[in-house]
């Protein structure tokens, strides 16, 4: 019985469960708030379509997840081909849309003025970002968030040049000056900007093309939408624009629908590069997708090239977010504040004001979940960017070979903070190596060389005529290198030189002049002995250089050997001199002093004292003084004397050997300061033999031009001339090609083989001559004098050990003779007793061993004499 009970019970929950059921959700239904939305979509693009479909299915979703929640939006559909003010005038509290962006200006007015929230899923255009609208909100990436991916892939591979490809209205022209401007920082120039308009026949899409195919720059950047862009890359597929050495990067636009396009537009894009907002994969999205297919293809049963892409994501999004907004708000006023109007009024005045509309604004800003495309977060009023993902068309789609990031650039792995280089890439004709960029154009054309034509210097360019044939030569160092350059390069470049001169054959204009005319596209490259300045290089690029840098001062010499009587003085300064011969009689002092009273060499007359002196300090000159030293401080201050003399007389030796033998021939300017100082004036020459004839005239004092210059020049007048003072900083010379040029970094990399081989010698050699027997160039001359700054340290020691001598030599003698000084009267004046301390100096030291040896010897002679003398006396006495 209970059993049956319980069965009865199960059964009759089954039965009503689901009566309760409908009758809550009906009752809940009852209770929810309507908020209406419009929707601006034009329903005859896929876009419209595909949009509208996702806004539906996203509420849809979200309300079957959210059942509890209080707002509903309720979708007001309207036609962009229509009327947009209707929308407003139905009193929506927000608008989705509109597709375009050239709808979008029209549309953001009227939201401003009825303070209604202006969401757009598709409008890309940054141009709307500078209407500073309150109420307009893209649910969407601008076009110029995905500039710096394309920057870095440019910037990767090195390209220096490229076209860009653009439809020629507000999609396309937006983001071109982003572009621009990114490009520009990393020194990459837009060489052709190719604008085709979006009702473009194909026959002037391949007049387009053609005349790109005459360019040399092979990088396209092509910014367009369907249906012209796969037209675009059909055409250039058939005239061989699609072959080996071709890059094509793809913007957004095209490489979001790759996907959908025809598989024959697809064989025709092979090798294309494009890139486009990286979307997340999730098991939420590969739902959404199958939903979303089986939902288009109900509704549309007899297209089936329809696909989904980024935009649809976004319209996703977009109505998600709104419809989270809203519900934040809660149960609220959702009135619109009616205009005053008056007969004249406009639709526009009668436009209502909707009280909620600012809220709902804020709740929007502030509104962030995770989407299908990704993080929803509105940004400064659009979409937060956070990764591409750069793609390669291969086979019957497309590859992901890498991202890029705003934090770390590009890499190839989304996740990895590794800066490794993209995945491998096939390039256009299946090619594995990076193009270069850039080719010889087709029609074989040759480079215009501009060679300048001057009268002097013919070593570096020289342009000659043939009277017979008026043919043009032009030879010269400067030609010798760029042919053995060009030479050199792993590609051929035709070329031909052509004189920059007037029909009479007078030069055209200066170097200025010349260089101009790459700039004004006159000419595709100079070549000669141009100098590298910073001015020329903000219109032209230069190569590095090949020759010498720097700027010398060429100044004459003259030979001054044998012709100055006085030349014997010259090895030392004045003021060494001096020094030196009051050393000299101190030396003579401190020695007379030492041995006066011990040596009877430097006893007797005055005169005959004051001589010795003399004689015996500047006889050690050549070490032939006679005197014996008897006196051990005497010895002690000679032995550093003659050290001293010995280094002094050895350096005075050899200063003069050099002045009269090596140093022959002295400059006449050995500084710039002289120059200034003297206020001489600035001359111009054209030629070394006019530049000799101003110095043999007197017109100038000195000469200044650049090293190979003046090596030329020394060469020719070695003799006569000398390079003296510092070598003041300068590029020296290189070749001129036009700013950007892709020339420039390969001519720069054989400027640098060309110039470390043994082929530099060989042009120096057959253009300059051999220059071995003339003085090399040197940074300074200076004066081979010496001055006192090189003894002055001698000096003080012999000094220092003089004076040390002379005070103990003193101190003793009056130690010595203390009692005679202590004797003399207390009143006796300090000059008396100084008179007879001198006097008592004067007098021999008898206790001197060498007086003592002296009086020895005198009585051993006198003892001698007088034992003689007895002698004689006894023999005289015999006789």
């Amino acid at each position: 019985m209970r059993k049956n009970l319980s069965q009865l019970l199960t059964s009759l929950l089954f039965v009503l469960f689901p009566t309760i059921f409908f009758i809550e959700m009906s009752m809940a239904q009852n209770t929810t708030i309507p908020v209406k939305v419009g929707v601006v979509l034009d329903m005859d693009t896929w876009l419209g379509k595909m949009g509208l479909s996702c806004i539906s299915m996203a509420l849809s979703d979200f309300y079957a997840s959210h059942g509890h929640y209080k707002t509903r939006l309720v979708l007001e559909i309207r036609d962009s081909k229509g009327d947009v003010v209707v929308q407003l005038q139905q009193e929506v509290q927000a608008i989705i849309g509109p597709a375009s962006s050239m709808q979008a200006n029209f549309v953001i007015g009227l939201g401003d003025k009825a303070h209604v929230p202006i969401i757009s899923f598709s409008a890309t255009s940054p141009s709307l970002s500078s209407l500073r609208s309150r109420y307009f909100v893209r649910a969407t990436l601008n076009d110029s968030a995905q500039v710096p991916a394309m920057r870095a892939i440019v910037q990767a591979f090195g390209w220096r040049e490229v076209v860009l490809i653009y439809v020629d209205n507000e999609y396309g022209n937006g983001v071109i000056p982003y572009l621009t401007d990114a490009l520009q920082e990393i020194d990459t120039r837009i060489s052709y900007r190719s604008v085709i308009h979006p009702l473009a026949t194909d026959d002037q899409i391949l007049e387009e093309l053609y005349k790109l195919m005459t360019m040399p720059t092979r990088v396209f950047i092509v910014h367009m939408l369907t249906p012209l862009g796969p037209r675009l890359f059909a055409r250039a597929n058939e005239i061989g624009m699609m072959k080996e050495g071709y890059v094509w990067i793809l913007t957004d636009g095209l490489t979001d629908i790759l996907s959908t396009l025809d598989p024959s537009v697809i064989d025709s894009m092979q090798g294309v590069l494009g890139v486009k907002p990286h979307v997340p994969r999730s098991k939420e999205l590969e739902s959404f997708k199958i939903r979303w297919k089986r939902k288009i293809q109900q509704e549309y049963p007899t297209n089936e090239s329809f696909e989904l892409n980024i935009f649809g994501l976004w319209a996703y999004d977009a109505a998600s977010g709104l419809a989270m907004a809203v519900e934040k708000l809660g149960p609220t006023n959702f009135s619109f504040q009616k205009s005053n109007t008056h007969r004249n009024s406009t639709d526009l005045d009668t436009v209502g004001v909707s009280q909620i509309g600012p809220s709902l604004l804020q709740s929007l800003l502030s509104t962030r979940f995770k989407g299908l495309s990704g993080h929803f977060q509105i940004l400064n009023r659009q979409l937060r960017s956070s990764a591409f993902q750069v793609v390669n068309v291969i086979g019957k789609g497309e590859r992901g070979v890498g991202f890029w990031t705003p934090d770390n650039g590009t890499v190839r792995r989304l996740h990895s903070t590794s800066k490794a280089n993209l995945g491998t890439i096939v390039w256009p004709g299946e090619s594995p190596s990076v193009p270069k960029g850039w080719v010889l154009p087709t029609n074989k054309k040759k480079m215009r060389i501009g060679v300048p034509v001057t009268k002097g210097f013919g070593e570096f360019v020289k342009v000659t005529r043939d009277p017979s044939t008026n043919a043009t030569e032009v030879t010269g160092f400067s030609i010798a290198v760029f042919d053995a350059v060009m030479a050199a390069l792993p590609y051929a470049v035709p070329y031909e030189y052509s004189p920059f001169q007037t029909p009479d054959g007078d030069p055209a204009g200066d170097y200025n002049d010349l260089i101009y005319q790459v700039y004004l596209q006159k000419y595709d490259a100079v070549v000669g002995d141009t100098t590298i300045l910073a001015n020329r290089s903000l219109y032209v690029d230069f190569t590095l250089p090949y020759t010498e840098s720097g700027v010398s001062m060429i100044v004459p010499i003259v030979d001054r050997r044998r012709k100055n009587a006085w030349v014997f003085l010259k090895p030392l300064t004045w003021d060494l001199w001096v020094t030196s011969s009051c050393l000299f009689v101190f030396i003579g002092f401190v020695i007379w002093v030492l041995e006066h009273r011990v040596n009877k060499d430097f006893r007797g007359p005055r005169s005959h004292q004051v001589g010795t002196i003399f004689w015996f300090s500047f006889s050690t000159l050549v070490f032939a003084q006679k005197e014996r030293i008897v006196n051990n401080l005497a010895r002690f201050v000679v032995i550093i004397w003659l050290f001293v003399v010995l280094i002094l007389t050895q350096s005075y030796t050899a200063s003069l050997t050099s002045m009269l033998t090596v140093q022959q021939l002295n400059p006449t300017i050995t500084d710039i300061n002289e120059l200034i100082k003297k206020g001489e004036r600035l001359v111009i020459y054209e030629s070394p033999e006019e530049l000799d004839e101003l110095f043999s005239k007197g017109g100038i004092a000195a000469a200044f031009d650049e090293i190979p210059y003046m090596k030329i020049f020394l060469a020719k007048y070695c003799s006569k001339y000398t390079a003296v003072g510092p070598t003041y900083k300068f590029d020296g010379f290189g070749f001129v090609f036009p700013k950007g040029s892709p020339l420039v970094a390969d001519v720069s990399r054989q400027v640098l083989n060309v110039t470390e081989g043994a082929k530099m010698l060989q042009f120096e050699k057959a253009w300059f001559g051999q220059t071995t027997s003339c003085p090399e160039l040197t940074n300074s001359v200076s004066s081979n004098s010496i001055g006192l700054n090189s003894f002055w340290g001698l000096f003080l020691i012999a000094g220092v050990a003089s004076f040390v001598a002379l005070i103990t030599c003193v101190t003793t003698f009056l130690y010595e003779n203390r009692d005679a000084l202590i004797n003399l009267n207390s009143p006796s004046s300090i000059w008396r007793k100084i008179k007879a301390m001198v006097t008592r100096f004067d007098d021999k030291d008898l206790r001197s061993h060498t007086f003592r040896e002296s009086d020895q010897l005198q009585d051993e002679r006198h003892q001698a004499m007088d034992a003689a003398t007895p002698t004689s006396l006894q023999v005289h006495r015999a006789f």
